[in-house]
């Protein structure tokens, strides 16, 4: 489906050549706020990989299924019907171990399908839970650098 991000009101004007020579019926949706940053996704990754790596027990894509669950999932059933209603059909049954489980072995969307708002909640509600365990996470502002000498 596509997709377009509005910032300024010029943009809403493309938007409407854009739609004006599609054949109708048409269906439009909208949602506030931008999609999760990239800098976003790479800062959640990395301190998937830094968990991982601290914990010993885990792996990457098996702390990423947990975050998802953990986290992301209680932000989109609070902020997204659509999610909620979705997830609640479809995973509501399950506990929370086979709900990391699914997340992780069908690679559900969760993260992907956050706003910028969503995804710092996010990022949030991991520093929360992993700091005060003693897990160390990639400081945010160390991670622009690292790009920066890329």
């Amino acid at each position: 489906m596509p997709t377009m991000v509005l910032r300024d009101p010029g943009h809403i004007d493309a938007l409407s050549r854009r739609l004006s020579g599609r054949k109708l019926p048409l269906t439009v949706s909208w949602s506030q706020g931008a999609s999760r940053s990239s800098q976003q996704q790479r800062l959640s990754f990395q301190w998937f990989m830094d968990i991982s790596r601290q914990l010993g027990d885990m792996t990457v894509e098996e702390v990423r299924a947990d975050a998802k669950v953990s986290f992301g999932v209680p932000i989109l059933r609070a902020e997204t019907e659509s999610f909620r209603a979705s997830w609640d059909e479809t995973f509501g049954q399950l506990d929370h171990e086979a709900q990391r489980r699914a997340v992780e072995r069908l690679q559900v969307p969760v993260t992907s399908l956050m706003t910028v708002k969503q995804m710092t909640a996010f990022l949030d509600a991991m520093q929360r839970h992993w700091l005060p365990l003693g897990i160390r996470m990639t400081d945010p502002e160390a991670l622009k650098y690292e790009e920066e000498f890329r």
